[in-house]
């Protein structure tokens, strides 16, 4: 597989991207919000790149990417990878404390503030910030709600009962309680640090529920200042509550792995956090020549991993445990929280290397793609057998007008347009979906059991909730065809899958190639059964205009629509023309009914002739 040709399975999706040298090494490290449309911006006709870019793109051998929740977390893994790696081609930063945290400092009366700096002095650290006006904001909206200190004075007890302090102007004004001199006790004013701190650890959903509502209130008042004034503040509670997996001092250091099964190939994702950093990710695909146990598998990772990188960090999170201990690490399967957020980002990558390992085989191996898809199919749904024949039905009418019905074919995971099949509705009056869905899959499966029995699908598909499936299914019932094959439902609002019997919805990845065979063959019978519709409207419309005219029967009408190709063009045919073909009078009353009525059927047929 070229180069180009990986570079085009990269996902939409933000992230980081890195270019390996030839030797391996990473030579640039590079953040996206669109990770397939930025990367494809470098490998473009040279003279459209700037020297030093051209350069660095003819020196490429081979391109790896990890996805991450945000553009915000794609910037702050950017920044870990480079000072990781220091690639030749990107600008590596002097200060490796590039992202402000918001410290709360040890003491008595500890100080609110926001730094670069890391120091191991007891103080807590929140953070770090991809926006610095955002870690602003913050520290303003604490100082508004809770009087601190910003003084740099080294404040005790004893300072204070020796009056070693005189207040400051914050304490004038109503900014501070003065703390040194005593005018707020350190039970009090840590109490209002601790408060804090539940903010930053996340704890202020009660606060942004409180702001909203005041601002409500402000603006029932019509104060309207005010309700801005907490709008904001509102605001940057809901900013803050956004915060980054990739840079979290609370996590401390450890090794994530994760992994994804299909078939007889496994696609893992390792991470290494140092300091609450992720400062490496890789993918790695397993293929298993005998059915090897999960936990096995897991193992076999975990020491490809050691024989890379080294030793594994003394806490380690997995989905499940792995078949092997190892002295000093303890494997943990976390089941809320930061950590388990963490453990699905992995997920997320080793998802996404699956994904892209299906595409090359769809390019590669179409028939072991389709069949993988199919498989995927059949365990999203539950059923038995694999899906190679799947059938689906759609409805098509406008206000009850000329109901048709649509049956179209997927045989092996792609179309088989000579199976097609448009149904007229004959025993429904009016719009009744759910009707014509029973009479239109009744008459398709009994003529189907009448003719080629051994030719039913595994699979059915309706276009629809759970009325159109109810009724598709009681004329499988009917038949006798419920324990034969699977019937399900697609409703197209949340693409949610509905199968009888069950009351909660089934919800497939919308990533997966599952659901986009169930969309594609979803979306074939809407175009097929529309195509029919429109073409009955056309025809109906245009036999309202020809056959009200005295002396028009079918006969005349087929000669006139099959010489002339639509209403509109016998409307502007010459007089002599028309007498040719059908006589003189009546080409006359032709002439004068068509170019004179102004009623408005006969106006749609002729914006509607087809040839």
């Amino acid at each position: 597989m070229t180069l180009k040709e990986k570079i085009s399975l990269f996902p939409h999706s933000p992230g980081v991207y890195r270019y390996y040298d030839s030797e391996g090494n990473v030579i640039y490290v590079g953040k996206a919000k669109d990770l397939h449309k930025r990367v494809a911006q470098y490998f473009v006709p040279p003279e459209r790149l700037t020297r030093k870019t051209a350069i660095m793109v003819s020196r490429i051998a081979d391109a790896q990417y990890s996805v991450v929740d945000t553009e915000a977390d794609a910037l702050l893994l950017e920044n870990n990878l480079i000072k990781q790696y220091k690639p030749k081609y990107n600008i590596l930063l002097k200060d490796s404390k590039t992202y402000p945290w918001i410290c709360v400092s040890s003491g008595d009366y500890p100080k609110v503030f926001l730094t670069r700096k890391i120091t191991r002095d007891g103080s807590r650290y929140f953070g770090p910030y991809s926006s610095v006006t955002h870690a602003r904001n913050l520290l303003e909206l604490f100082s508004s709600l809770y009087p601190l200190r910003t003084c740099s004075l080294k404040i005790t007890s004893e300072a204070i009962l020796r009056g070693k302090f005189r207040p400051c102007l914050n304490y004038h004004i109503g900014r501070c309680k003065g703390c040194c001199i005593g005018g707020i006790s350190v039970q009090d004013y840590n109490r209002n640090i601790e408060e804090i701190v539940h903010l930053l650890k996340g704890g202020g959903r009660e606060m942004i529920r409180h702001y909203r509502d005041l601002m409500s209130e402000a603006a029932g008042n019509l104060d309207f200042e005010t309700a801005e004034i907490y709008r904001q503040k509102m605001q940057s509670l809901e900013n803050h509550y956004s915060k980054s997996l990739i840079m979290n001092t609370q996590m401390g250091s450890m090794d994530v792995f994760s992994l994804v099964f299909d078939s007889n190939e496994a696609y893992g994702n390792f991470m290494r956090l140092r300091d609450g950093a992720v400062i490496q990710s890789l993918n790695l695909g397993f293929k298993m020549n005998i059915e090897e146990d999960r936990t096995e598998v897991l193992g076999m990772f975990i020491a490809e991993i050691q024989s890379k990188f080294g030793d594994l960090s003394s806490e380690v999170l997995v989905p499940f445990r792995p078949g092997v201990d190892i002295d000093g690490v303890e494997f943990r399967i976390p089941l809320r929280g930061d950590k388990l957020a963490l453990l699905e980002l992995s997920a997320k990558n080793a998802k996404e290397m699956r994904f892209n390992a299906l595409k090359q085989k769809e390019h590669t191996d179409p028939d072991d793609f389709r069949r993988k898809v199919l498989e995927e199919l059949r365990d999203a749904i539950g059923m038995k057998e694999l899906p190679v024949h799947i059938e689906c039905f759609d409805n098509s009418n406008i206000q009850g007008t000329n109901p048709v019905a649509s049956c179209v074919v997927f045989r092996d995971g792609v179309p088989s347009k000579k199976d097609y099949r448009h149904f007229n509705i004959k025993t429904v009056v009016g719009a009744n979906d759910y009707a014509s869905m029973k009479e239109v899959v009744n008459r398709r499966y009994s003529r189907m059991l009448a003719e080629t029995p051994e030719d039913l699908p595994q699979l059915v598909v309706i276009d629809g909730g759970k009325g159109q499936l109810s009724f598709a299914y009681e004329a499988l019932a009917e038949l006798g065809l419920t324990d034969r094959l699977t019937v399900v439902g697609l409703a197209k609002r949340l693409e949610e899958v509905i199968r009888v019997g069950d009351p909660y919805p089934l919800f497939i990845d919308r990533n997966s190639q599952a659901l986009k065979v169930l969309q594609r063959i979803r979306d074939e019978a809407h175009r097929f059964g529309i195509t029919h519709h429109r073409n009955r409207r056309s025809k109906a419309q245009t036999e309202s205009a020809l056959r009200e005219i005295k002396g028009v029967g079918e006969k005349t009408e087929q000669r006139l629509v099959l010489h002339y190709g639509s209403v509109a063009r016998i409307a502007a045919a010459p007089a002599d023309d028309l007498a040719a073909l059908v006589g003189k009078d009546l080409a006359v009353r032709i002439k004068t009914y068509l170019n004179s009525s102004s009623d408005s059927e006969v106006s749609v047929c002729k914006d509607t002739g087809s040839r």
